[in-house]
């Protein structure tokens, strides 16, 4: 039988047990709380898993997107349960050459990341693998032959260049050769609200151009802007490889600004 004494001292370490219990509970949620804010309204962490984005982005490579860069909308929050349609705080709209994360308008469950290449209004064709914006060809400077590892580990000789969009922005393109399923289109007519998108390894990319399964994308579906490279991994260890993992990062990427 526990003494008066030691039945208090019971007391107070089960009460004390139970305050840390609930200072860890509260700690922990608001550890949660303040990372879905920082991922709903300012960053959140995307991974590059195809390679249609080859040059600029690679297979592995970690990515944080502005959720604030364009406003926000229903898709800005989890499982896109924003409660509201249309965007809010939309200050800066896209613009033409931003690499933007959006919902694929046929499935807005999924995500996708293109480069901004027709906005609202504008008509866009492609012609012998050269592409025209509001009937004009957009210049594309040839740099040369590139080895390139497509998405089925096939290797291939590609031919980059240097694209300038109306805007003066400039960036890397892919292009197997100019005769390609997508290297000649119809004429497609941006609608009001909103946007033409091009991955750029066009010739390896489900994109705007493959209208039945992407399409023209409605402002509301865009998730935000890809900023920075925060870590790249080459995929060659598996995860319990520890001792592989320092020879996989790709160093030269990490950090690096996307363009």
């Amino acid at each position: 039988m526990n003494t008066p004494t030691e039945q208090t001292a019971e007391h107070v370490s089960k009460e004390k047990k139970e305050e840390s219990i609930g200072d860890l509970a509260k700690t922990a949620f608001l550890a949660l709380l303040l990372a879905m804010v920082i991922r709903t309204f300012l960053f959140e962490p995307f991974n590059i898993p195809s390679g249609s984005m080859v040059p600029n982005l690679l297979i592995g490579d970690y990515l944080f997107v502005s959720k604030y860069s364009y406003g926000y909308s229903k898709h800005s929050f989890p499982f896109s349960a924003g409660g509201f349609e249309g965007r809010v705080a939309n200050d800066h709209l896209p613009e033409r050459g931003d690499v933007a994360v959006f919902k694929l308008p046929t499935n807005p469950s999924i995500d996708y990341i293109k480069r901004v290449i027709g906005l609202p209004g504008d008509t866009l064709q492609m012609i012998g693998g050269q592409l025209y914006i509001n009937k004009k060809p957009v210049p594309r400077e040839l740099l040369g032959l590139k080895d390139y590892t497509n998405d089925f580990k096939m290797s291939s000789e590609v031919v980059e260049y240097m694209e300038t969009l109306p805007n003066d922005v400039l960036h890397l393109i892919y292009e197997l050769d100019d005769n390609q399923v997508l290297d000649n289109t119809e004429e497609f007519k941006v609608p009001d609200g909103h946007y033409f998108m091009m991955g750029d390894n066009r010739d390896n990319s489900q994109d705007s151009r493959v209208m039945q399964n992407v399409g023209f994308v409605p402002l509301e579906n865009f998730v935000g802007q890809a900023k920075f490279i925060f870590f790249s991994t080459n995929g060659t260890a598996r995860i319990y490889e520890l001792w592989k993992w320092p020879w996989t990062i790709r160093y030269d990427r990490l950090f690096q600004k996307i363009v």
